[in-house]
């Protein structure tokens, strides 16, 4: 998984030996490797506003700060391989994973506030639900997957919810997040 910034010359890269690098193409070569992780990192994705990014393993989903890497926050929920991580401007994180499980996260707070998993297309076999990219589209209100049963599928936004009819079970963790 790769992603690149627009400010400065570098690139982020995740790796299958559980490694994160950010490098400097000015240099050619890398500034840090982060090990947090204990599982190959499939998935990367930069905040369009802030200068953060999410990395995305079978292990955690983990926040970081872009510039040097620093380590500030773990999203824990997935239960499998994550294949794909977007955002979009209104902090809008979704996580889709091997097992075809889709996450709603709350980019600042790491809350998961939904997840539904994905319905595999009539014909294919129940190991074809897994989640391989997503993308939000301009608008950032509708979000495409593109799967493993050969479908691409689109996901809106629920208009008509309500916080009485889709309550908000959440309590602020007040633990540190070391690794």
């Amino acid at each position: 998984s790769l992603i690149a910034q627009d400010a400065h010359p570098q690139v982020v890269t995740g790796s299958l030996d559980s490694t994160i690098k950010l490098w400097d193409l000015a240099a050619g070569k890398p500034i840090s490797t982060l090990t947090n992780h204990k599982k190959g990192v499939r998935a990367l994705v930069k905040h369009p506003r802030e200068f953060t990014f999410m990395s995305g393993s079978a292990d955690a989903l983990k926040k970081w700060h872009l510039a040097e890497g620093k380590f500030l926050k773990n999203f824990h929920g997935h239960n499998g391989i994550i294949n794909t991580l977007s955002v979009n401007h209104n902090n809008v994180l979704v996580s889709g994973g091997d097992d075809g499980n889709i996450r709603f996260w709350d980019w600042p707070s790491g809350h998961c506030f939904y997840s539904t998993d994905t319905v595999v297309q009539p014909g294919s076999l129940e190991s074809e639900a897994s989640i391989l990219c997503s993308a939000f589209d301009v608008t950032g209100t509708r979000l495409l997957t593109g799967e493993a049963d050969k479908t691409i599928k689109v996901w809106k936004e629920d208009h008509e919810a309500t916080p009485e009819s889709h309550p908000l079970q959440w309590k602020p963790s007040r633990e540190i997040d070391r690794y």
